[in-house]
């Protein structure tokens, strides 16, 4: 008797996560993007300048954090803004290899200026969306993020090698 193999179907792509949240970021930095361009700064950079705006100075590496930015990619980002004088960069004192950052008066200048244009943006899309629904959509992703924080069991995945591809009768591999 041949054995049964338990197969998993893919969801649909319509209703892929990852997809949805991406599409959904799509249509909302649509929105941003041409207030950005006006001001001559990357999403990147604005991401940078707005956290920075939020604190008094802030070490190099936990600002990539902050911002989901790759270290390398924040480097560059921070070496154009610093070459615009919209940052100031320095050594830590108590330790020479620690970097760290803050915006300059003339960054936050700018980030009052787009903030106006930013500001003005969130309250068109709240008219459409609805302030009550936008309010429950950050909670719910908010909610979201708190509960796929932690890593997946390792029991929950499936098994390395489970998915493979049987070779039927006739040597050819079943499609998955």
């Amino acid at each position: 008797m041949a054995k049964s193999t338990t197969q998993m179907r893919l969801r649909d792509f319509s209703r892929s996560l990852p997809m949805s949240l991406l599409k959904a970021r799509e249509a909302v930095m649509s929105h941003f993007r041409p207030s950005l361009n006006h001001f001559g700064i990357t999403e990147q950079q604005w991401r940078v300048l707005r956290a920075l705006s939020a604190v008094e100075t802030i070490e190099i590496m936990a600002l990539a954090e902050r911002t989901f930015l790759l270290p390398p990619s924040l480097s560059r980002i921070l070496k154009d803004l610093d070459e615009r004088g919209l940052i100031v960069r320095r050594t830590s004192e108590t330790d020479l290899r620690r970097g760290l950052v803050s915006i300059s008066a003339r960054g936050r200048d700018l980030i009052d200026k787009a903030g106006a244009h930013s500001e003005a943006i969130y309250l068109e899309m709240t008219e459409r969306y609805g302030a009550d629904k936008l309010v429950r959509l950050q909670e719910m992703l908010r909610d979201l993020e708190a509960a796929l924080a932690a890593p997946m069991e390792a029991s929950a995945l499936p098994k390395r090698g489970a998915a493979k591809a049987r070779r039927p009768k006739g040597g050819k591999t079943a499609a998955l």
